[in-house]
């Protein structure tokens, strides 16, 4: 495979883009994804969008992809990506870890873990040595 799918993927998300992950998705695709409250599926381009329009909504500002990172291993590809996203309310990060296979030069199967909105500003549970 000359590209990579999956950073391809990660970064039309990043960039809303609707028109390239329609062209990157096989017509018959076999998506799942997990977020912090619901399993999804889908089973078309257009089903995955309706997915990712609802995880990134029109306030959702995705400001960054902070970390990109390809793998492969077997017949599957893995693409981890973190987004810093804009909302009203603040700033968040919001990571995801995506399992594909190629299915002719398009993504044929996608399963999707996501972290879910996290605050850019939580503390973290790690205290640094000032604070032991």
């Amino acid at each position: 495979m000359d590209h990579d799918l999956g950073a391809e993927f990660a970064n039309a998300v990043a960039a809303k883009d609707h028109d390239r992950i329609r062209a990157l998705i096989h017509p018959e695709v076999d998506f799942q994804a997990m977020t912090p409250g619901e399993i999804w599926h889908a089973s078309c381009p257009d089903e995955i969008v309706g997915v990712l329009e609802e995880w990134f909504g029109e306030d959702d500002l995705i400001k960054a992809v902070e970390l990109l990172d390809c793998d492969g291993f077997a017949d599957r590809k893995r693409v981890g990506y973190r987004l810093r996203v804009k909302r009203p309310d603040g700033q968040y990060l919001i990571e995801q870890q995506a399992y594909l296979s190629e299915r002719d030069g398009q993504i044929g199967w996608l399963r999707i873990m996501c972290s879910g909105y996290r605050r850019a500003d939580a503390p973290t549970s790690a205290t640094s040595p000032a604070e032991r």
